[in-house]
C-alpha cells in the first residue's frame, strides 16, 4: 500500500489553551506549548482595543503533541468554531504523490503538487487534505496479555498485570478521525478514488469507514447537516489501557465521560469516548481489526443500528448528534472562511 498512516492533524479550537491542557491529560505529549503575542508588542491591532489585543493573542496561540511511536500528531491551533483544518496522509515516495495528483486531477479536484506533497480540500468536510512523503510508525510490541480462560490458565500465582500498572496511560498513534460532511458521496469519492483510501465498511447513504494503512479505518466520513470534526482516535495498548485513561480523565472531571466502555461492531475494537473543552470527542481505542491483505478482507454493508457496538452501554444521544451541533450549523459560515 502506497499509502500507510495518518502522519498529523491540524485542530481548530477557540481557546488552545484549555484544550491543550485536556490533551495533555489524556497522555500525549507537549512538544511546543502555546504561544502568544509578546507583552507590549506594537501593532496596529495592540493599540486597537483590549478585545482586539485578546483576538490577536488568541489567533497566536499554537499548541503540539506528539505520541507514543506516532512522534507530532495533533497541532491546536485558533479557530472560531471547532474543526479539523487539516489531515495529514504518510505516502511512501514522490511517485506515491504523483498518483494522487492523477486521481485528483481526473476527478476534477483542485489540487496544489510540492516535492513533498499534494494538498487538496475536500468540499463536503471542508478538510485540508495533505498527502505527504513520510516515515512509517514503528511500534514496538505492547504487554502480552496473560488472560486465564475455562481450561487455559497462563497466568498462576500472580495478580493480572493490567491492574499492577501505575504509569499514566500515553497513546501509542493517533488511529483515526471521523468527520462530517455535508455531501458524504463526494467525501468518500475524494478520500476513496481521489486519495487513495480503500473502503473496509460501509453504512449505505450514511458512512463509509476508510483505510489508508492496515488499521480497519482511518477515515470515517458520515452525512452531517454541517461538516464537523466528530472524533479523534487514539491508539492504546489494550482494554486495560483503555478502562485507566478514561478513568483517571473522569476521575479529574467527571464532565467528560460520553460514551464508554464498549466494544464496536465495526472495527471491532474496544472504546471510550470523553470530550475536550471545545467540544470534540476523543477515543481511546485498543484490538482494531487489521487488514494485511486486501484480497483476504471482505467490505460489509451494515445498518446504522449494528455498526455501532456490538456490546456497552448504548450511545448517547449527544454522541450521535453533538450538543453543540445547532450552534455549528447557525454558525457554519460565520468565521470568514
Amino acid at each position: 500500500m502506497s499509502l500507510h498512516r495518518l502522519t498529523r492533524i491540524v485542530m481548530g479550537v477557540p481557546d488552545v489553551a484549555a484544550t491543550a491542557a485536556y490533551y495533555q491529560e489524556f497522555g500525549l505529549t507537549p512538544v511546543k506549548s502555546p504561544a502568544a503575542v509578546p507583552a507590549g508588542t506594537a501593532s496596529p491591532v495592540a493599540v486597537a482595543s483590549p478585545a482586539a489585543v485578546h483576538e490577536a493573542t488568541a489567533r497566536a496561540a499554537r499548541c503540539v503533541f506528539a505520541t507514543a511511536d506516532g512522534g507530532e500528531q495533533l497541532d491546536l491551533a485558533y479557530a472560531p468554531r471547532r474543526r479539523l483544518l487539516e489531515l495529514g496522509v504518510g505516502a511512501g515516495n514522490p511517485d506515491d504523490l504523483d498518483r494522487v495528483a492523477a486521481s485528483l486531477a481526473r476527478l476534477g479536484m483542485p489540487f496544489e503538487r510540492t516535492p513533498g506533497a499534494v494538498l487538496a480540500h475536500d468540499p463536503g468536510t471542508e478538510v485540508l487534505v495533505r498527502v505527504e512523503i513520510a516515515p512509517q510508525v514503528s511500534s514496538g510490541p505492547g504487554p502480552v496479555p496473560a488472560y486465564n480462560a475455562p481450561g487455559v490458565t497462563p497466568r498462576l500465582h500472580e495478580r493480572a498485570p493490567g491492574i499492577l500498572r501505575e504509569a499514566p496511560v500515553r497513546p501509542r498513534k493517533l488511529g483515526h478521525v471521523v468527520l462530517g460532511s455535508t455531501d458524504q458521496e463526494t467525501s468518500q469519492r475524494f478520500f476513496q478514488e481521489g486519495i487513495g483510501f480503500k473502503v473496509s465498511d460501509s453504512v449505505p447513504g450514511l458512512a463509509a469507514f476508510m483505510r489508508c494503512s492496515t488499521d480497519h479505518h482511518n477515515v470515517l466520513v458520515q452525512q452531517a447537516p454541517v461538516a464537523f470534526l466528530h472524533h479523534t482516535s487514539w491508539q492504546v495498548d489494550d482494554v486495560d489501557e483503555v478502562g485507566r485513561g478514561a478513568s483517571a480523565m473522569l476521575e479529574a472531571d467527571p464532565g467528560r465521560h460520553v460514551w464508554g466502555l464498549g466494544r464496536h461492531f465495526i472495527g471491532s475494537n474496544f472504546f471510550w469516548y470523553l470530550k475536550d473543552p471545545a467540544g470534540n470527542f476523543s477515543e481511546y481505542y485498543a484490538d482494531l481489526d487489521c487488514v494485511v491483505d486486501d484480497a483476504l478482507w471482505k467490505p460489509g454493508v451494515w445498518d446504522d443500528a449494528r455498526a455501532l457496538y456490538a456490546w456497552g452501554p448504548p450511545p448517547p444521544p449527544s454522541f450521535l448528534a453533538p450538543d453543540d451541533l445547532a450552534a455549528l450549523m447557525t454558525g457554519a459560515h460565520s468565521d470568514g472562511e
